[in-house]
């Protein structure tokens, strides 16, 4: 056989057997990966992350829009006390903020629902984000997080 023909034949040899491999590693790799994907821990159908929820919008029971939702507010134990609905703004102009318990809120086709009105809402206190006399609210996060409910860092 001449140089020629050996190195098509290998080259021919190799083009074959590459696919079969190629596709045999691909299966291999996609069914870790489903199997990773059941066992993996993540949000749950009736959970909802922190950074969807400020700023969504929340509406009454009626589909009319009557607040979004500002802040959330969490107590030592970590849990949501509160949720700060800004109220009768428009374009962050005018308004108020009130504190709606949790609770109150519920979750509707991915929506923020409410059954109170607007006129309820801006009937209620106003929520202050910042308490003048201690300061609460007004710092920034530190460098180095601290536990909740502790008072201090995680570092000694």
């Amino acid at each position: 056989m001449s140089k020629f023909h050996m190195t098509t034949a290998l080259a021919m040899a190799l083009a074959a057997a590459t696919p079969a491999a190629y596709a045999q590693t691909s299966t291999t790799h996609d069914t870790r990966a489903a199997m990773n994907a059941a066992t993996a821990p993540g949000i749950q159908s009736d959970e909802i992350r922190a950074s969807k929820m400020i700023g969504s919008a929340v509406y009454d029971v009626q589909n009319r829009k009557i607040g979004s939702v500002q802040d959330l507010v969490l107590d030592r134990s970590g849990k949501i006390d509160v949720l700060v609905v800004d109220v009768g703004s428009l374009l962050g102009i005018g308004g108020k903020n009130v504190a709606v318990p949790l609770s109150d809120i519920k979750t509707d086709n991915n929506r923020l629902t409410l059954d109170r009105t607007k006129e309820q809402l801006q009937q209620m206190a106003e929520y202050r984000l910042e308490d003048r006399n201690s300061g609460a609210g007004t710092s920034t996060s530190p460098a180095q997080g601290g536990r909740l409910g502790t008072g201090g860092s995680t570092t000694r």
